[in-house]
């Protein structure tokens, strides 16, 4: 049994983002894995100051969420990581945690990750997010082990009738 944690950078409750989110989910579970589900817009996440005393500290100085989710993180097996794209990137609130990590860049490692990016483009106007982001997971040390496209969706829901519902319980199944 593995531990999944699954970050939503979602700003919608029930959005594209959060529907592929929760059939990872299903799909680990019916799997016999233990999820957890986080909302990043559910936490209170400040913007990096760079003032760099995490260096030392290995610490933020900022007293917020971002402690409890690095804390996840570096338990977790399994890492899913989903956002919408927001002219052609991630959006800003899943910007703000990855700046985030410095305190404990060396130690996110080890995990096997997934994408999820919705968007209103087809895949290839969301490619640039799953580089992005597939450079950022593996440059810590770990390995992405797949991306699920809920392309072409754009309204709350859009996405329940898109191939990529099968894909991301496919995923969360066989992890």
């Amino acid at each position: 049994m593995k531990h999944v944690l699954i970050l939503s950078a979602s700003p919608r409750k029930n959005g594209n983002s959060d529907i592929l989110c929760r059939q990872f989910m299903r799909g680990a579970q019916d799997a016999g894995h233990r999820t957890e589900l986080i909302s990043l817009y559910d936490k209170s996440t400040e913007f990096c100051r760079a003032c760099y005393a995490c260096f030392t500290t290995v610490r933020c100085v900022l007293r917020d969420d971002m402690e409890e989710i690095l804390d996840k993180m570096q338990q977790a097996d399994v890492i899913v990581v989903a956002t919408p794209t927001y002219f052609y990137s991630m959006n800003g609130k899943l910007k703000t945690v990855i700046d985030r990590f410095l305190p404990r860049w060396q130690n996110l490692g080890g995990h096997d990750v997934y994408l999820i990016i919705t968007g209103h483009d087809r895949k290839e106007g969301l490619k640039l997010v799953e580089e992005e982001l597939n450079t950022i997971f593996t440059g810590l040390g770990n390995q992405v082990k797949g991306c699920i496209w809920g392309e072409e969706v754009w309204q709350k829901g859009e996405v329940e009738n898109t191939k990529a519902m099968d894909e991301a319980y496919q995923a969360g199944s066989h992890i």
